[in-house]
């Protein structure tokens, strides 16, 4: 179930937040609201950086608490890759290889600049656990170090009631892909 909504007067970010958590709070049995709420207004800079999120589309909800570690860990939960994220290279390692056309920048940059990270492949199986995602884009995924030297990089979606993960070169870039981002708190 996607809670696409936008931001009014009359709700706060916090309370869009939460209407989220309780959409998916069959996920979540061992987190309360309150619990997270305090841990966020703890932390300015990590509600910042999901408004961040928001504001591109990102629309985030709460993905999985770690109760060993006793962390919040928060992703994208948009029915499809946020536009405003699309048509980006890798990152900027592959950006620079590109000698002609080059994209706007690269997904691992951006979702820094927000203070975030690229979804990992386990996350993005848990995420589409909870809710199918990317029927018709796809995502970059944090690609592990080794097949990154060899020029590659990680990307899934989901096709006929699955989650598939390929591969492509990082220095490609296409206009229904994207990436979901990641944040723990």
């Amino acid at each position: 179930m996607a809670l696409k909504q936008k931001l009014s007067d009359s709700d706060s970010f916090l309370e869009l937040l939460q209407k989220r958590f309780e959409a998916y709070s069959s996920h979540f049995e061992n987190i309360k609201w309150n619990k997270i709420e305090n841990r966020l207004l703890q932390n300015p800079e990590t509600l910042n950086r999901l408004f961040q999120m928001e504001q591109t589309g990102g629309e985030p909800s709460l993905l999985e608490y770690d109760s060993e570690k006793d962390i919040c860990i928060f992703c994208d939960f948009s029915a499809e890759s946020p536009a405003e994220r699309r048509s980006l290279c890798y990152d900027d390692e592959a950006l620079e290889s590109r000698k002609k056309f080059k994209p706007a920048g690269s997904a691992k940059a951006k979702a820094e600049e927000m203070g975030a990270e690229l979804i990992s492949e386990q996350e993005y199986l848990k995420l589409q656990s909870i809710q199918a995602v990317d029927i018709k884009t796809s995502s970059w995924i944090n690609t592990p170090e080794e097949m990154r030297k060899l020029g590659g990089a990680l990307f899934g979606d989901n096709r006929f009631g699955r989650v598939f993960f390929y591969h492509n070169g990082a220095e490609s870039y296409y206009a229904g892909r994207g990436f979901r981002c990641v944040v723990r708190v």
